[in-house]
């Protein structure tokens, strides 16, 4: 029985949520937007009024929740808000893109163009698809990159709300979350949206993980609190001493970046020392903003001394999505490091709300506008590469989200931003394609170094070149830019497409002389012969004479291929056989089963990329050929299986929460740490002795006064495995022990 609804308290709802929207952008609007506003608010409440979200809630409150984001959270103005609160009209309704045209403009038309046409980038049942559509949502953010900020907003609402949707939407919507959005509102300078969403899609797909660490930072937030207020009064005296006009703040970190932080450096929450930051906001003309800066660091580095290698110099070399800072990491009381990031209130609104802000400095600082047309014009370059695999970009551009960034100067002193770990290779490929193509090496400061050096900040680059150089395969192992890999694929592949141009009439003329026709389906068969990928490549390895075309016998060729088809028909048809008289056999006991869907007694087998113990949070993933694979949702594959196969994940569950001892599962741990004598016994005694827990193998090495090793146990579930953890912790503090994935 559907619950009744009180209409008119909903009516009062959607009238403060749309006032929340004015005031939200209010300073930003004259009359004729008010009215345009009015207009686009009242043509989205008519359309959507027979609509509700899974939460039961009239769908407008959606539109309206995205607008309220684009205008207060991003900062956009009057189009954006207009295109936020009819964002889903031409999808979902009888609306289209020519009525929105003629009543709001073509601007408005064109944005909402490209929401409508992004919308499924993820929707597709075919990866290569999706990666095709995600290409579309580049073009379309070269284009006009407020569709992507839109976007961003829709998708932070959607996660905000996660809650209603079914668990299977979840890990798929959190997935996507963390692998496109988070990375892309990270490279448009939306700090604080991008963590959000981060921490939102770590609730989803690590929960556990996540109230762990959120319930430690509530219990901790008291002496926090009390450590961060000793640590700013001598600061603030300073401060106030010369006349600063400021705000200080201490804020923690993100559940996500502190979890990541415990899984990079194997260690537990309290050994997380930069739990928090503290951020002084100074309020300065534009003219004073960096000696600013730079002074009120002396004040810091006067009372705390700070760590070397731990400055951040963003004031004088903004990152390529315009942020601007100095961060640094001081010795607080108690012995505590402590970050202290240091900005002017211009440089915390563009760190918050991204490039949007930037337009409201526009004309003071016209560098940030230069900045995103830089990254933006990057974008395209890619983008025009047609012949580039959709996968391989999708690949390359991903890798280069979150990338941090080097600053290096050509021999004339010109700046050029890069990706860290960049070799000469990618500022060869930086600077022209055709240098990169040519490149024999470089100098770096004056030094000469090999393709393959990878580059520093402040270094001093020459590219050498030579007529006679080619790009060779193995270097797509030395460049990290999706700009020089794909330079770097492209031209393989127009090596490869004249070579197969040329293959094809080698095989054809053989054919021919066989009196063989030269079909696709016997082709299929020589490129099963020769264990190939595509015919392409058969075509390429003839030309090549990797592929012996005085020993190519066609005839034979095909008779061998026609024998093994028959024998696998026979082999397919007898396993169907047997699977049919064992199908009773199949079943899960629910002591020690998975429970797939809603269905006890499905076939499933346990992933071995990270052996999933009862305990763990865990999907299913419906595989080609070998049923439903059961993986944990924080396996190191699992973020990327369910963003581009989403349709293939299946919920899953342990049949009973209370487990049995009666069956044991493999699962690895990862030991490290300072060697000493006795170590591994006192870890193998722990195992072994005192848990009488079995293990399936051990591999320990030792090099430079570190051991590490891994180990594979037997375990009943998560809590035995986590007792074992904990006791080999406390055997000796110079041992480190987490659970690891077998990739």
């Amino acid at each position: 029985m559907q619950p009744l609804v009180d209409i008119e308290k909903e009516n009062k709802e959607i009238v403060k949520a749309y006032r929340n929207v004015i005031k939200a952008c209010k300073r930003n609007l004259d009359n004729y937007d008010r009215k345009q506003i009015r207009k686009a608010f009242e043509m989205a409440l008519d359309s959507h009024k027979t609509m509700r979200r899974k939460s039961g809630e009239p769908y407008i409150f959606h539109p309206l929740a995205v607008a309220q984001i684009c205008g207060e959270e991003i900062g956009l103005g009057a189009t954006s808000i207009i295109c936020a609160l009819l964002h889903d009209v031409v999808e979902d309704t009888e609306i289209t893109l020519d009525t929105i045209e003629l009543n709001f403009g073509k601007k408005v038309s064109t944005i909402i163009d490209g929401l409508t046409k992004i919308s499924g980038v993820f929707e597709q049942q075919d990866k290569s698809i999706q990666a095709e559509n995600f290409k579309k949502l580049l073009l379309t953010l070269s284009d006009d990159v407020r569709v992507i900020l839109i976007k961003l907003a829709d998708r932070l609402h959607n996660m905000r709300t996660l809650d209603s949707m079914s668990a299977k939407s979840q890990l798929k919507i959190a997935s996507e979350t963390q692998y496109v959005y988070a990375p892309l509102a990270h490279r448009l300078g939306l700090y604080s949206i991008k963590t959000e969403l981060e921490d939102l899609a770590t609730k989803y797909l690590e929960p556990d993980k996540y109230n762990f660490v959120k319930n430690k930072l509530q219990e901790t937030k008291l002496q926090r609190n009390r450590y961060i207020k000793q640590f700013i009064e001598p600061l603030i005296e300073d401060l106030d001493k010369e006349g600063f006009k400021y705000e200080m703040k201490g804020r923690p970190k993100s559940i996500h970046s502190i979890l990541n932080k415990m899984k990079k450096q194997n260690i537990p929450f309290e050994e997380v020392y930069d739990l928090f930051a503290i951020r002084i906001i100074i309020d300065t003309d534009f003219e004073d903003e960096k000696s600013d800066c730079w002074k009120v660091y002396s004040i810091v580095t006067n009372n705390y001394r700070p760590n070397p290698d731990r400055l951040r110099d963003w004031v004088s070399s903004p990152k390529a999505n315009g942020y601007e800072s100095l961060h640094t990491t001081v010795m607080g009381p108690k012995g505590k490091w402590v970050e202290v990031q240091v900005r002017t209130r211009r440089m915390d609104e563009i760190a918050e709300k991204g490039y949007a802000a930037h337009w409201k400095y526009k004309g003071s600082n016209t560098k940030q506008d230069e900045g995103l047309e830089e990254w933006l014009g990057r974008v395209r370059e890619i983008l025009e590469d047609t012949g580039q695999n959709a996968l391989d970009f999708l690949d390359d551009f991903k890798m280069n989200f979150f990338a941090e960034e080097i600053f290096v100067f050509t021999p004339k002193g010109e700046l050029r931003k890069l990706p860290a770990n960049a070799t000469i290779l990618d500022f060869a490929f930086d600077v022209h394609s055709q240098v990169g193509e040519r490149c024999i090496g470089g100098k770096v400061n004056n030094k000469l170094v090999p393709l393959n050096h990878v580059l520093t900040n402040g270094d001093q680059v020459e590219i050498l070149t030579s007529t006679k150089q080619s790009p060779k395969e193995e270097w797509i192992n030395y460049v990290v830019t999706a700009k020089a890999k794909s330079k770097i694929r492209d031209w393989h592949k127009q090596v490869k497409m004249r070579a197969a141009a040329m293959g094809k009439e080698i095989l054809e003329r053989k054919f021919n002389q066989e009196k063989l026709a030269f079909t696709s389906d016997a082709l299929q068969d020589m490129i099963a012969y020769y264990k190939l990928p595509t015919v392409t490549e058969l075509y390429a390895q003839v030309a090549d004479e990797k592929i012996d075309k005085t020993k190519i016998h066609i005839a034979e060729i095909l008779d061998y291929i026609k024998q093994q088809k028959l024998e696998h028909l026979q082999e397919v048809k007898q396993q169907k056989e047997a699977k049919a008289a064992q199908k009773d056999s199949i079943k899960v006991t629910p002591k020690d089963g998975v429970i797939i869907g809603d269905e006890s007694d499905l076939p499933y087998s346990f992933s071995k990329c990270c052996n999933p113990i009862p305990g763990d949070e865990i999907f299913g993933f419906i595989t080609v050929g070998e049923g439903v694979k059961i993986h944990r949702t924080n396996c190191s594959n699992a973020i990327s299986l369910m963003s581009n196969y989403g349709y293939r994940v299946i919920k899953a569950k342990w049949a009973n929460q209370i487990f049995e001892k009666s069956k044991a599962f493999s699962t690895h741990i990862k030991v490290q740490g300072i060697d000493s004598v006795g170590i591994v016994s006192i870890i193998t005694d722990i195992i072994s002795k005192q848990l009488q827990i079995n293990m399936q193998a051990i591999q320990i090495g030792s090099k430079a006064g570190m051991f590490e090793g891994n180990i594979e146990l037997e375990v009943y579930d998560t809590a035995q495995l986590e007792e074992l953890m904990n006791k080999i912790k406390a055997a000796s503090p110079l041992i480190k022990v987490s659970r690891e994935d077998m990739v």
